[in-house]
């Protein structure tokens, strides 16, 4: 099937839209982004954006089919961490 977005400019949003759209406090996103835990995102000028696919691939890698599950990608806490995987910090994904 089709995208019906091809072709169309990627969608980006401000900080505020875009903890409305991860169901986050502002706060805690920007916390996420001085920590290095939470979704890439540009400066352009003094403004920051997150593209909303890089938002969805971030919620992505935090999903589990049930508790026990035991997987190598995680969401972090927007806290400071000691030792933050290289495989965590990897962008490509």
């Amino acid at each position: 099937m089709p995208n019906p977005n091809s072709g169309l400019p990627p969608r980006y949003l401000r900080t505020p839209e875009a903890a409305r759209l991860l169901g986050l406090s502002g706060r805690t996103l920007e916390k996420h982004r001085t920590y290095g835990t939470g979704p890439r995102y540009s400066k352009i000028g003094g403004r920051v954006v997150y593209a909303v696919d890089d938002l969805q691939a971030w919620v992505t890698r935090g999903e589990k089919t049930s508790t026990s599950e035991e997987t190598g990608d995680c969401v972090l806490p927007a806290k400071r961490h000691a030792a933050i995987s290289p495989a965590y910090m990897r962008r490509d994904r």
